[in-house]
């Protein structure tokens, strides 16, 4: 029957959503949370790339004895970095950004320290950039040992560059200009002067390095890893691995390319080298035991330079170390014409679907200031540009509501001719110009935005800790309230009890918040007409439980959106069921309440 498939085509999706859902947050999630960090050595020594190269990683060696970072930041002369968006500073010792952290994110919304993106060598997980020059047969070649000295500037500031220099002693002096903007772009600027009596070839390169992993399997359903942006003639190919393959491949990988980037990102931050975008590169991607662990490289090398004597030749390289924030990556990508850089943000495969819907909560967030009411705004615009097919769904539906005790009778004057009753029930159907496959669209358009939002809650850091109203300070987490503790009127926390309190804070976390959108849902089918199979019946009762506490792992926007679709969509279905007549369970709870009579059939 037609309206037996619908209910079928119904329950297909939304119990393939709750399970994936479900293995997501109660499988994936729990994992995640409690992995721990692992420290592989590979057997095989680091491969450097031939000819004029990026710098050999150095080899296996025991594991060693780090050091605090007070202690490692204290053992080189230092550049002060101070920036409105970045503090921290610049190691002489190898010229070095190995210690940078970002003042408008905090690491933990109780916890107001500022994110760390770089540490310094020494310390574990150490994460670092830098950039020089690399040359056959040529010693004496500044590297990770080599101290240079300031010619110029005591603390790098949007208006102070500072200016790094070294004299080989061989006849060689390289000068080093760094500027930094408002943000989180850097500018390097690397000239070599050749005093020498002899020609001689450099190219110049950059290098992202990370020691080491604090979470080696990264965040769930999020891209961390190695990323890059290469090609040229205007087709630059987005190429994303994790770092478990990553660290798999046999071979360190390397792609040519005209401008474009690499680097390395987390969900939320990205370190990426870009060179002049006229400068033809070899991109290359590396995996090398050093310490013990393993050292995650992302470099390039550029076009090699011949120098003759009295000569210099120059390079200049931007470093983005920083926020993954849409509007500052927007804007770097127009105005300094780097190619695709908003897309380092892990748009997902979805991309066409979670990109408007970004752009849509943005939007409004410009006009009212609060992402949640962005969220609740950009509902709005959902349902209005879906209103007409919407509106055929829910009036289909009421019809079918309406004639439910005619389909009653007909059930039980068919009892025994299942292919009498169908035909019965399509010229009902069609008497009453019903038509029961509209009844599936209000729920297959809510899914892409369901999936576009929640995307946009795991990858967007615009919505990391963006608070709403009341108890929800931050979108992206799950509510913090719980039913099990009268949503914070009982002094007590669930996730402390010994022995149960993991279970306590995970399925049976019931916050006020999912709790919401659990009624609006029973509301929202006991609205609809019911299926004609018992068995169906009993599965669509349970429907609203089980989302419930499925729905509660989800993020705090999730919900609020989900509970305020449900709200727009019981006042349309409302509207319609008290214009065709058709009693509905707003009606009979406001009856029961103020105690009138049911209405008169007929």
């Amino acid at each position: 029957m037609p309206n037996d498939n619908s209910r079928n085509t119904v329950i297909f999706i939304v119990c393939a959503g709750i399970l994936l859902v479900a293995y997501q947050f109660l499988v994936m999630g729990p994992a995640q949370r409690k992995a721990e960090a692992e420290a592989k050595q590979k057997a095989a020594a680091a491969r450097s790339q031939p000819g004029l190269g990026a710098p050999a990683l150095p080899g296996a060696a025991p594991a060693p004895v780090y050091v605090s970072r007070p202690q490692a930041l204290a053992a080189t002369p230092r550049i002060r970095i101070e920036t409105p968006a970045l503090t921290g500073s610049i190691s002489l010792k190898g010229a070095r950004f190995d210690d940078l952290f970002l003042k408008g994110y905090r690491q933990e919304l109780d916890n107001p320290a500022p994110v760390e993106l770089f540490r310094p060598e020494g310390v574990q997980y150490a994460y670092f950039a830098q950039t020089g020059w690399a040359g056959q047969n040529l010693p004496g070649l500044p590297d990770q040992n080599t101290v240079w000295t300031v010619k110029q500037g005591a603390t790098l500031t949007p208006t102070q560059p500072v200016t790094l220099t070294y004299d080989n002693g061989r006849g060689l002096v390289f000068d080093r200009t760094i500027a930094v903007d408002d943000k989180f772009m850097f500018t390097i600027r690397d000239t070599v002067t050749n005093r020498a009596p002899l020609p001689i070839t450099l190219a110049p390169y950059a290098s992202v390095q990370r020691q080491g992993l604090a979470n080696p399997k990264g965040a769930s359903g999020v891209h961390e890893g190695r990323i890059s942006v290469l090609g040229g003639d205007g087709k630059y190919i987005l190429k994303l691995r994790k770092y478990a393959p990553w660290k798999k491949d046999a071979e360190p990988y390397t792609q040519r390319s005209t401008g474009g980037w690499l680097g390395v990102t987390d969900k939320y931050w990205l370190a990426a080298m870009i060179p002049d975008q006229r400068e033809s590169i070899q991109g290359q991607f590396r995996v090398s035991p050093i310490g013990g662990v393993d050292a995650y490289d992302a470099n390039y090398v550029g076009a090699p330079r011949h120098i003759g004597s009295g000569y210099q030749a120059s390079a200049t390289t931007r470093l983005f170390a920083g926020a993954k924030t849409v509007p500052v990556l927007r804007d770097y990508t127009e105005r300094l014409a780097i190619p695709r850089l908003v897309d380092a943000v892990d748009w997902g495969w979805g991309y066409f679907i979670t990109k408007p819907i970004f752009y849509m909560i943005e939007f409004f967030y410009g006009w009212i200031g609060n992402f949640g009411l962005a969220i609740l705004m950009m509902t709005v615009a959902v349902k209005v540009a879906f209103f007409y097919p919407a509106n055929l769904s829910f009036e289909s539906m009421t019809k079918m509501k309406k004639v439910q005790p005619q389909l009653e009778k007909l059930k039980a004057a068919h009892k025994d001719d299942p292919a009498g009753m169908q035909q019965a029930m399509m010229r009902l159907y069609k008497e009453e110009k019903i038509n029961p496959m509209l009844g599936c669209l209000p729920m297959l358009a809510t899914i892409p935005v369901f999936i576009g939002l929640f995307h946009v809650l795991n990858v967007s850091i615009e919505m990391r800790h963006a608070p709403f109203f009341g108890w929800i300070r931050d979108l992206s987490a799950r509510d913090p309230t719980t039913i099990l503790n009268l949503f914070g009127l009982i002094p007590w926390n669930p996730s402390a009890t010994p022995l149960i309190g993991g279970f306590l804070d995970g399925p049976l976390h019931l916050g006020a918040w999912p709790l919401l959108y659990g009624f609006t849902m029973w509301l929202t089918q006991s609205m609809s007409p019911p299926a004609a199979d018992p068995t169906q019946q009993k599965i669509m009762m349970w429907m609203p439980i089980v989302f419930t506490f499925v729905m509660t792992q989800l993020a705090a926007g999730l919900m609020i959106y989900y509970t305020w679709s449900n709200l727009l969509t019981i006042l349309q279905q409302y509207v319609i069921m008290r214009r065709f007549k058709v009693d509905n369970p707003i009606d009979k709870g406001i009856r029961k309440l103020t105690g009138k009579p049911n209405p008169a059939p007929g």
